[in-house]
């Protein structure tokens, strides 16, 4: 499928049927699957031969849709999870180990910086926050002899700043360590970090790629580019024998798969954060008309941002499609086709007039989600976010006023009205 282009992988992709079979990827909804001899069930044990036997490890339907999401992305091999932040969590567990270090994006979800802040330093593994814009010479300064990964967003979630993949992946080949990028809100049909240096992309499947706010999962796709066998020393959980398998050494049985094949048969195994089957079949039906929805997407979150901006109401607003927006250079350079439907702002006043403003939304909903075919608004200080402090909140650049707003794929027309009667409800 490498050859089609985006719109045809988003429909044709993962699931090719035989003479006979379904069309529709079918729901593989089944704890287990039936071998004839106890040898075949032992050779899929022992990761001698690949299928399915058990579904916390793999499911026939979770694997064709990672397969199509891997696709997507040009990558060799993707993982279904139970969530993004499980995504996040695996792709960075998978090669951190106790001890171990690494650098993220200070501008990253709330979720994932406590996840990153809290949660993982309990396993001994620590993490530096850095702001999109550090300087090569900060990111550098950040290195320990420890340190295993970067990690960041394509566009970050809420403040929608545009990461510069080829100044951070730079600084992460030099210095022998992978880039993770989390391609959650541009999705491979705006974006395909792979082709500017990273090298594992995460997802939230439950945000633009199920696209209807129907089931919750995650993706990790390994582009396959890194060489891990390069540096045994920093990476010994995938170039040394794993005993849980007899010794096995992941990059000398499975090469470019050994990152996946090891999340998957090692901590899928122990940690079991899969995706049910009928939540891939879900994704992969949104999955579908992802290129078509983005297209809407885009357009309409334009439309919003030119009128808000014309307002007169605005204390300020985050889009970088607008000319004037700080990070419109690095939009036009890696995203030149748009970006998504999600976007921020602060209305003039204080953080009562942003909540008065919300709840005089009519059409658009206040919810805890983002970017899917309904609009929608969130105040992350006192939503996602609100178990950071106030000292967080700046070094994730959260400013007490800001609206995170998704634009939907409703008619324009009718998210620009609803917004402007909330405006003249606010302000009079």
């Amino acid at each position: 499928m490498s050859d089609y282009r985006i719109g045809t992988k988003c429909i044709q992709s993962g699931w090719s049927p035989k003479n006979g079979e379904p069309r529709a990827l079918p729901i593989y909804q089944s704890t287990t699957f039936k071998y004839e001899s106890s040898d075949e069930m032992g050779a899929l044990f022992d990761l001698e031969k690949s299928g399915w036997f058990y579904s916390r490890l793999q499911n026939p339907t979770c694997d064709y849709v990672a397969a199509k999401i891997a696709d997507m992305e040009g990558g060799v091999a993707g993982q279904l999870t139970s969530s993004g932040q499980a995504a996040n969590f695996y792709a960075i567990f998978n090669i951190c180990e106790s001890g171990d270090h690494f650098i993220t994006s200070a501008d990253i979800y709330g979720g994932t910086y406590n996840l990153f802040n809290v949660t993982m330093r309990k396993l001994g593994i620590e993490c530096t926050f850095l702001g999109n814009d550090a300087t090569p010479e900060e990111i550098q300064a950040a290195f320990k002899p420890n340190t295993k990964c970067i990690f960041g967003e394509t566009i970050s979630n809420p403040t929608v700043k545009i990461y510069d993949f080829e100044k951070w992946a730079e600084i992460a080949h030099k210095n022998g360590v992978p880039l993770i990028i989390d391609n959650t809100f541009a999705t491979p049909v705006n974006c395909r970090p792979f082709e500017w240096g990273a090298d594992i992309v995460t997802h939230s499947t439950t945000k633009y790629l199920d696209g209807h706010a129907l089931s919750v999962g995650g993706c990790i796709v390994d582009s396959g580019n890194f060489d891990w066998s390069k540096y045994p020393e920093k990476f010994p959980g995938l170039t040394t024998p794993d005993e849980s398998y007899h010794g096995l050494i992941y990059t000398e049985k499975f090469g470019k798969g050994a990152y996946i094949t090891k999340s998957v048969s090692q901590l899928m195994r122990d940690l079991g954060s899969m995706q049910a089957p009928q939540n891939a079949f879900l994704i992969n039906a949104g999955i579908e008309t992802l290129q078509l929805r983005m297209q809407r997407h885009v357009e309409n979150a334009r439309k919003c941002a030119d009128f808000l901006k014309e307002s007169g109401h605005l204390a300020w607003i985050n889009f970088s499609e607008l000319e004037d927006d700080p990070y419109h250079a690095l939009q036009q350079k890696y995203m030149p086709g748009g970006t998504c439907g999600v976007m921020c702002f602060g209305l003039k006043g204080d953080r009562a007039t942003a909540v008065k403003f919300m709840d005089s939304l009519k059409m658009i909903s206040i919810e805890t989600h983002v970017a899917d075919s309904k609009s929608c608004v969130l105040h992350p200080a006192s939503h996602t976010h609100r178990q950071l402090s106030d000292e967080q909140l700046k070094e994730a650049g959260i400013q007490p006023d800001l609206i995170r707003f998704s634009v939907g794929i409703e008619e324009a027309e009718d998210i620009i009205a609803d917004l402007d009667q909330a405006l003249k409800a606010t302000f009079g």
